[in-house]
């Protein structure tokens, strides 16, 4: 398949130049390994091979053996070093973090579960030594297109992107969620029931951009609402689901929503998980969009160098708003509305938000009109094509 530039390669490159060691996450089949491979390397392993691992596993140490000898042979300039799928073996990291300190290697760890990396209780996270960044499926400014439906219907995960044969995109995002179902969570033991996990992961992926409802969810499947905010953390850890907290200060309102949303990382591995077929009914293309637009909000912000957190804006009593970008202390509030014409009253929401929270000055309506416009004097009107731009102003 032809190689599609991502965002991110300019920062891995400027990253490395600074003679920095890197820790890429993100969820399978979002490009990794094809990725680095733009970038010279002087050693690869991928754990993801068991003879691999497993010699790994027995003997840590080796790696040290392997890298001084390429060290003996660049020096004074240190090789790049790449580990692929770190987290399958979690005890090289003490042996990373030794040639790091020693100066004599760069590395580029990738991994698909930040799991094992953050709840293990003798893993070395490598604090100060990495610079963490997170691959997603492609966005908007990787990969145009000209129909949105084909992003809410098959997501854009690079390889099923790059498919133009739509029962081919059905069969590969099936075998994906089958896949991870086994290899991640069976395989690595993470839960005991799979069964009930199943379910429940069904139900997330059908309940995914909604407040979340751990009660409801537990009686749906017959387990613990505790053992739901597990699973819950289980998709967070293992990069299937994106967290997003409530917008919860307000001068005026005292019965803000405090609850938190999850949103599927991909929208086409979020249908098939959720057994829905196609066409979509109108209102469940309308809650796409709104998905749609906030995963795109959040892989903006992951690449930008401002301190940026997407939140939402909820009142008990009424008003509303889908998407809310907290940057550096400053709100810009964000309305999705499955429409080519959106008209006045649907910024009701949006007005109300700027009228309480003096940090925010403009408003936005992402609809899928051909051009933006202003709508009102403090809210415009911006297509689904230009989302970028929101962050420019």
């Amino acid at each position: 398949m032809q190689y599609i530039p991502r965002l991110l390669e300019p920062i891995i490159d400027h990253t490395l130049k600074r003679e920095k060691s890197i820790l890429l996450l993100g969820p399978r089949q979002t490009g990794k390994t094809t990725l680095i491979q733009k970038f010279s390397h002087d050693l690869e392993l991928s754990f993801i091979l068991p003879d691999v691992r497993q010699r790994y596993e027995k003997n840590p140490s080796l790696l040290v053996k392997e890298v001084e000898l390429l060290w003996t042979k660049k020096q004074p300039l240190m090789p790049l070093v790449v580990l692929d799928e770190i987290q399958k073996v979690p005890d090289i990291l003490d042996v990373v973090q030794y040639l790091i300190d020693q100066k004599k290697a760069q590395f580029i760890l990738t991994g698909s579960s930040a799991r094992k990396l953050r709840r293990g209780t003798n893993i070395n996270p490598l604090p100060g030594r990495v610079v963490a960044l997170r691959l997603d499926p492609l966005t908007l400014q990787e990969s145009a297109a000209d129909r949105v439906e084909d992003r809410l219907y098959y997501g854009s995960l690079p390889g099923i992107f790059q498919t133009e044969n739509t029962q081919d995109k059905e069969r590969d995002l099936l075998s994906y969620v089958t896949q991870y179902l086994e290899e991640e969570i069976r395989s690595e033991a993470i839960v005991r029931n799979l069964g009930a996990f199943a379910r429940f992961l069904e139900y997330a992926a059908s309940e995914s951009g909604q407040i979340c409802n751990f009660r409801k969810l537990s009686q749906e499947i017959g387990v613990a609402h505790t053992t739901i905010a597990a699973y819950y953390q289980i998709l967070e850890d293992c990069l299937l689901v994106e967290k997003i907290e409530a917008l919860s200060q307000g001068s005026v309102r005292k019965r803000l929503n405090k609850t938190p949303k999850y949103l599927f990382f991909d929208l086409g591995v979020r249908r098939v998980s959720a057994r829905e077929g196609m066409p979509l009914p109108l209102e469940t293309l309308g809650r796409m969009f709104e998905q749609f637009v906030g995963l795109e909000l959040i892989r903006y912000a992951k690449l930008s160098l401002k301190q940026i957190r997407i939140r939402f804006w909820r009142d008990h009593a009424g008003p509303e708003v889908d998407w809310v970008l907290d940057i550096e202390g400053r709100y810009i509030p964000v309305e999705v509305k499955w429409t080519d014409s959106p008209s006045e009253s649907m910024a009701k929401s949006l007005h109300v938000f700027l009228d309480e929270y003096p940090q925010a000055l403009k408003g936005y309506i992402v609809c899928q009109t051909l051009r933006s416009f202003q709508l009102t004097q403090r809210v415009e009107a911006v297509s689904w094509r230009d989302l970028h731009k929101i962050f420019e102003n």
